[in-house]
This record gives structure tokens, C-alpha cells and sequence, in this order.
């Protein structure tokens, strides 16, 4: 049995369980730069605002004291999902994180004995301990665990464990809302006369894979209750690390673009060493106005002289090409920065014959002590605290507009909650 543990409306919630004022109203977070809605509460989709609403479509309404709004504080909603992932893994034998408000659990031989009740005694130990309210299924598969969970948060107390025949439920389940089909394969199915959930596990082989090939015939078989999708290691290394953001106005100066740009490079450097990976080489790009002409995006690569996560030295490397996007009179919307070739300290590759000795990135390289230090100073006094002058020394325009950003009680100590 599998089980699906979902935060509800989790960006809502994170932000409720430190402002009790919002608890009851009806409250949305906001996307980057406040543009659009893309967490609700139950009480602001009761009044019929669909996902991705424009923020400015709502200002009045704000105005009038009758919708709530934050920004989205992506520190503050991390470090909660980490705490709830720390439970599941104290409740359950194996948790595979799926995304930051869900994650799959395989619980204990002793919950067999009744899925419900282990289900409510996880769910009021998150509540109790995080603050957060989830919704929990429990299934055979993966994907029958996924409509278990979105039947369970709509139950009283949270929690469903699908029938061992759940044929009336994927009867009334449209196929677009079956995890895995996608946006462009309704059409299709409805093409061939599958309409329900309950259709796509009863067509057969053929039919399904010639409207969605091998992947949908894993979704059908899931849903008669055969396992098929294979167990993800979610705490892997990742391949690649990125960093990225739109700006809060236009950028139209090579000091602002080279900035950002550097600020993006600590970001995904410090990301870089939490894995404790070196990067070979980087991508970095901009993305400008379409009204400007020349293509959205400019972008170059970099290799290092060797693999490295000190942000100095891919700083030092970065400079000239940063100076080639620059286009005078360009409006530059975002730039991001990609790092590749990821490998851990100490794996071998070529050496140089005629590497000079004296180069700022010897061979073989290891992780550097210098920024171990910087990053340790960060965790005790405060997220920035210790940067490169590159990044800026200035009130800087171009970072992302948060007019709406609550406190971070949980990360930063010039933060923390009073009580008086």
C-alpha cells in the first residue's frame, strides 16, 4: 500500500500558521513579482476566482477589505515542507518527496492493520507539530494513491484509502484529471470514446498506446492496480542546478544586468555546494522584451578551467561573457544561470600536460574551504550576510518585486516571532 501525504492549499496554510488573521478569510499567494494567484484558500475559491487571476484584477477588491493577499515566501514554505518531511520519515519506512507539498509514503507493517486510523494519527501529529492541514490516500499504485488523496481532503477528517474495487469512483473521475494524462491527450482519448477514468483502465493495450504510447499504458495499468511507475530517488544528485528570476522592472544597464547575474551565480553555487558537487561549466543567459527584436533569449556557455563551487572563481570566469549579452538600449527582463557537468570532489578526469602551476583553479580540484566558511557565516547570521562586491553594494531595482513578503520566523533570527 502507498500513501499520498499533500499539504493543503500549502502556501496558504504556511502563511496562516503565523498570522492568525488569516485563518477563515479569503487569502491568495501571489507568483513572482505579486503578478497572479497561484495558492487559494478554500474560502477564496468559494468566491469563484480561478487559478492564475491577475493581481491587478483584484486590487480593489483588496482595497475593500474583501481578499487577502501575500507574496510568496519560498524560504518560509521550504523550511515547512522540510519539517513535515522530517515526520514522514520518523512515521513511515520509505518517503519519496514528489514536490515541495507532496510526498509519497510506504507505511510501517503495522498500519496494515487499519490504513484509516495510521493515517489520522499522522495527520494530526503534522498538524499538531508543523501546523499545516493534509490530506492523505491510500492505494496499490502511485496514481490510484493520487485520486485517494483528492477524495481524502475533502473528507472530514482528511484521510480515504481507496475500495478494493474502485470502479464507481473512476467511473465519475474525468480522464484529464488522471495523474499522468496530461493537457493535449483528452482530446485524443475522447477521440477513441475514453472519457473516464474508469474507460482508460478498461481499454485496451493497443488503443491506449496508440493514443499515448508506453507512458499512458503505465497510467492505465496503475489504475487496475499493477504498479508500473518506477521508484524515484528524489534525494539524488541532481544532473543540474539553476538559478533564475524575473526582474521587478525592466533592466536596461550593463551594471544591473552584470549584478544579477552575479547574485544568481551565489545562489546556485551556495545550492551547488549544499549537494556537495563541483560544476564543470555554466550556461548563462537573458531573456529580453520580444518588443526589442533579436530573439527573447541571449545566452552563452562557459567551462571552467576545472571543476570547481567557489563562487569566485565562476565569477571570474563568467565576466567577459556577461559583458556580451549586454546590448545598449535592450529592456532585459530576467536572467538565470544553469551550472552543468555536475560531478562530487575528487572524481578523476584528464589532466592537463600543460596546465600552468600557478592557475587560480589547480587540478584536481576540491571543495573550497573559503566558502565553506561564507556559507557557515550565512547560516548563523542570516541569509547575505557575506557577498561578493559584484553582486552590488546598492538598493538594487531590478530584484523581484515581494511588496506583500511576510516574515520568515522559522529561517532568520532578525525575524522571529514576539510574543508580548
Amino acid at each position: 500500500m502507498i500513501g499520498l501525504v499533500d499539504g493543503n492549499n500549502f502556501f496558504v496554510s504556511c502563511e496562516r500558521v503565523f498570522d492568525r488573521r488569516l485563518v477563515g478569510r479569503p487569502v491568495a499567494v501571489l507568483s513572482n513579482n505579486d503578478g497572479c494567484c497561484v495558492s487559494r484558500s478554500n474560502e477564496f475559491k468559494a468566491l469563484g476566482i480561478p487559478m492564475g487571476t491577475p493581481y491587478f484584477q483584484l486590487k480593489d477588491r483588496e482595497a475593500a477589505g474583501e481578499l487577502f493577499f501575500r507574496s510568496s515566501n519560498y524560504e518560509l514554505y521550504g523550511d515547512m515542507s522540510r519539517r513535515i518531511i522530517s515526520i514522514l520519515r520518523e512515521e513511515a519506512v520509505e518517503v519519496e518527496q514528489y514536490s515541495i507539498d507532496e510526498a509519497f509514503i510506504f507505511p510501517p507493517t503495522t498500519a496494515a492493520a487499519d490504513y484509516a486510523a495510521y493515517g489520522r494519527r499522522l495527520r494530526a501529529k503534522i498538524f499538531r507539530w508543523v501546523g499545516i492541514p493534509c490530506g492523505i490516500g491510500f492505494a496499490p499504485t502511485k496514481t490510484l494513491a493520487k485520486i485517494a488523496n483528492h477524495i481524502g481532503k475533502k473528507k472530514p477528517d482528511g484521510v480515504f484509502l481507496m475500495p478494493d474495487d474502485p470502479t464507481d469512483i473512476l467511473a465519475a473521475l474525468p480522464v484529464q484529471e488522471v495523474w499522468g494524462v496530461g493537457r493535449r491527450l483528452p482530446a485524443k482519448l475522447h477521440a477513441v470514446r475514453i472519457i473516464t477514468a474508469q474507460q482508460l483502465r478498461d481499454a485496451d493495450d493497443d488503443t491506449i498506446r496508440s493514443v499515448g504510447g508506453v507512458t499512458l499504458l503505465r497510467t492505465a495499468m496503475e489504475l487496475r492496480g499493477i504498479p508500473c511507475h518506477e521508484e524515484r530517488d528524489y534525494d539524488a544528485d541532481p544532473d543540474s542546478i539553476s538559478c533564475s528570476r524575473s526582474f521587478g522592472e525592466p533592466v536596461t544597464s550593463a551594471e544591473a544586468l552584470a549584478e544579477s547575474l552575479a547574485a544568481y551565480t551565489a545562489q546556485a553555487a551556495a545550492k551547488l555546494r549544499r549537494h556537495g558537487l563541483l560544476a564543470a561549466g555554466c550556461n548563462i543567459y537573458a531573456q529580453v522584451f520580444a518588443s526589442c527584436g533579436g530573439g527573447d533569449f541571449l545566452g552563452r556557455t562557459v567551462v571552467f578551467p576545472a571543476p570547481t563551487d567557489a563562487t569566485n572563481e565562476m565569477l571570474r570566469a563568467i565576466r567577459e561573457e556577461v559583458d556580451a549579452l549586454y546590448v545598449a538600449g535592450t529592456r532585459y527582463r530576467k536572467t538565470g544561470i544553469v551550472f552543468f557537468g555536475l560531478e562530487k570532489p575528487g572524481t578523476a578526469h584528464q589532466m592537463d600536460l600543460f596546465e600552468d602551476s600557478r592557475s587560480p583553479f589547480p587540478v584536481p580540484r576540491s571543495p573550497s574551504r573559503l566558502y565553506a566558511a561564507v556559507d557557515a557565516l550565512n547560516a548563523r547570521y542570516g541569509k547575505g550576510k557575506v557577498f561578493s562586491a559584484a553582486q552590488g553594494l546598492g538598493a538594487k531595482s531590478w530584484h523581484m518585486k515581494r511588496q506583500k513578503l511576510s516574515r520568515r520566523p522559522t529561517t532568520r533570527w532578525d525575524e522571529l516571532m514576539t510574543v508580548r
